[in-house]
């Protein structure tokens, strides 16, 4: 039998075939991991706020005005670079407003496709011509190529670049020309994206997030706790389909599950509207801003009450189902008092806000009635039958997971669950116990055989542990001891509305702390960093997103308008370029008319977090680490070459 390596060199050589093509790649591999790093940027928390979320994207967190700035300097006015930036983010749109008041549209053409294609020139500087060749749009992609690339054989460069712009206004393309460079600027500036979770809930257009994601160059996602939801949701777990209806009635947000994923929620509204005809379901109302009528906030807040007592029930289903979770003590329909209207919690008797509850049968809390049991029968054939909703997920399995480790950074939305000394807390899933990374692991283990096991009791554990992982105090994606949806809904006393966070939360400038979470993930504790979202930075009482000297960022500053008021801002999001590590700190997004109209861009406060001494290269990541081993193996395989071990292969041209 031969030996391993020599069965792998053979078959590199059918990849390169003679000396001739195994050299040029090792040429064209050195070279590549010698071009400076690919930016990356993260996001986290998003929420659903798919405006601020694509303008974001758009510009780069700044990324964009940066480039335009190296390019022209003092050369441009200060309105020239912003308007020539609000058209590289909205090209369409901000070109139209333009030429209704353009007196001479054929210099403005020129003008503006010059100024693009020195942009695009400085954007794909750092990359390969194979890789800006791949981002071209095949349309233009020949020309395209012709303009960015410089023609040193040439002795009138000049006269050869105005032929062809001149070119393209007289045969009327210049609108799709400047539409296409454009968009290539914000592919190429922009080389990967990190969304350290919470896509969906409170916001109105995850399912516009999702869309625009799935055809992004170049993404990986982080799960949030919203977003197991949604997945536990569509794999058919009851208490998950309840508490994502339940949030999206309390943020006046039907219309997503109505509208953009088509699922019916008549059956749920007609059901809300007989039961609860009479109950104004004043500890209902909505959260956030809407554009609801009286008559549609009476239906919604119905809806909101039907569905909350229905996923109280769920999950006392589920909770007695599974003992092993130790959720008994979140059973608090049993604690009720229905003749006066109390419940008692810790040995302490409250007055509840609304003791109205007309489907729950006191001898028997947690039953379905006969109409709860068929709505949620055709809630979740709905669910799982909802071919854009599982379209979605896929795609949230295929490019995510609950954490990533990527050039030299841990990502993950919640919190590793630690002990008050600062250890690692052991949790027991289904008889086993695992802490750090392989508590990690298995859960993310389970939310994939909740979609794909073959085994069906196995598949089933899997969805009720995306439920658990919602909300349990030891998922590393919620870190409270309890997530108080009851009491914040039925009771004044803001004692009961406590979630406290785990220890985790308390150890965040503890640089040993810090230290062993990035060993237990392969990390060492020189240059590495945490990147960290789910609980929002409270910037306008100057806490800081840098803890721990920089070993951690916690990026989570409000992306959602629910929590601006909260933090004061609108959003963190990081870049990692070349040069090092760069925060934004974004004010609230207005509108994309105001972007277009008015040249609002999101102004935003950026702050050098980590600068390099040296220009980081490919050379330097994780994907330039594979490339030098592949480099090592053609070298291996020219040796074999050379030494007559392997013979190269005879073509005839």
């Amino acid at each position: 039998m031969k030996n391993l390596e020599i069965r792998y060199l053979e078959w590199l050589a059918e990849l390169y075939p003679t000396i001739g093509a195994a050299s040029t790649e090792v040429i064209n591999l050195e070279a590549i991991v010698n071009l400076p790093k690919g930016t990356e940027h993260f996001l986290t928390d998003i929420h659903g706020e798919y405006e601020a979320f694509s303008h974001v994207l758009k510009n780069g967190s700044g990324a964009v005005k940066r480039k335009i700035d190296d390019v022209f300097g003092n050369t441009l006015s200060r309105q020239d670079k912003q308007s020539l930036a609000t058209l590289i983010y909205y090209p369409r749109e901000k070109m139209s407003r333009i030429l209704q008041a353009e007196t001479n549209p054929e210099d403005w053409y020129k003008i503006t496709l010059y100024r693009l294609i020195e942009v695009s020139r400085r954007a794909a500087s750092k990359y390969t011509r194979s890789k800006v060749r791949k981002a071209l749009p095949k349309e233009f992609a020949y020309v395209l190529e012709e303009l960015l690339t410089e023609k040193a054989e040439l002795t009138d460069k000049e006269s050869y670049y105005d032929a062809i712009v001149q070119t393209i206004i007289r045969v009327g393309r210049a609108k799709q020309f400047i539409i296409a460079l454009s968009e290539l600027i914000q592919r190429l500036i922009v080389d990967h994206l990190h969304i350290v979770g919470d896509i969906y809930d409170r916001g109105p257009g995850p399912h516009i997030i999702m869309d625009k994601l799935m055809t992004y160059h170049s993404v990986d996602i982080q799960w949030g706790n919203h977003d197991v939801l949604w997945m536990g949701a569509a794999a058919g777990q009851a208490g998950c389909i309840a508490n994502v209806i339940r949030i999206c009635a309390r943020y006046g947000n039907l219309d997503i599950l109505e509208d953009g994923y088509g699922i019916n929620m008549l059956p749920l509204a007609t059901f809300a509207l007989n039961t609860y005809a009479d109950d104004p379901c004043t500890c209902f109302q909505l959260k956030g801003s809407n554009t609801y009528d009286a008559s549609e906030m009476e239906i919604n807040q119905k809806m909101h009450k039907a569905i909350s007592i229905i996923q109280f029930k769920a999950e006392g289903q589920i909770i007695r189902r599974h003992p092993e979770f130790r959720l008994e003590q979140r059973n608090l329909l049993h604690l009720i008092n229905y003749e006066k209207g109390t419940i008692t919690l810790d040995g302490k008797e409250y007055t509840l806000l609304d003791s109205h509850f007309p489907t729950v049968d006191p001898k028997d809390p947690y039953a379905f009635t006969d109409q709860e049991a068929e709505i949620m029968d055709r809630l979740e054939r709905a669910f799982l039958n909802c071919e854009k909703l599982q379209q979605h997920m896929k795609f949230l399995l295929a490019k995510g997971s609950l954490y990533k480790v990527y050039n030299n950074n841990l990502l993950y939305h919640g919190c590793v669950p630690l002990n008050e000394d600062g250890t690692f807390r052991a949790v027991e899933i289904y008889g086993k116990k695992y802490k750090g990374k392989a508590l990690y692991d298995i859960l993310d283990n389970y939310v994939r055989k909740g979609f794909v096991s073959m085994d069906m009791e196995e598949r089933e554990r899997g969805r009720d542990l995306m439920w658990y992982i919602w909300l349990h105090e030891n998922s590393p994606l919620f870190g409270k001891d309890k997530m108080a949806t009851f009491e914040r809904y039925f009771l004044a006393e803001k004692e009961t509305h406590r979630e406290a966070k785990n220890p985790y939360y308390h150890f965040l400038e503890n640089e040993d702390v810090m230290d062993r979470i990035l060993a237990e993930f392969g990390l060492a504790k020189e240059g590495a960093h945490i990147i960290n979202g789910h609980v929002p930075v409270k910037s306008k009482d100057g806490e800081s997103p840098i803890k721990c000297n920089g070993k951690l960022l916690v990026i989570d500053g409000g992306f959602s308008r629910a929590y601006q008021k909260e933090t004061g801002i609108a959003g963190y999001t990081l870049i990692y370029n070349s040069y090092g590590l760069i925060l934004a700190a974004h004010d609230p997004f207005e509108s994309t008319e105001a972007a277009i109209e008015n040249e609002s861009d999101i102004h935003s406060d950026s702050k050098m977090v980590k600068w390099v001494p040296e220009r980081k290269c490919v050379g330097d990541t994780d994907i330039g680490r594979e490339l030098k081993e592949k480099i090592k193996d053609l070298e291996k395989l020219l040796d074999a070459y050379y030494t007559g071990t392997i013979a190269e292969k005879f073509t005839v041209h």
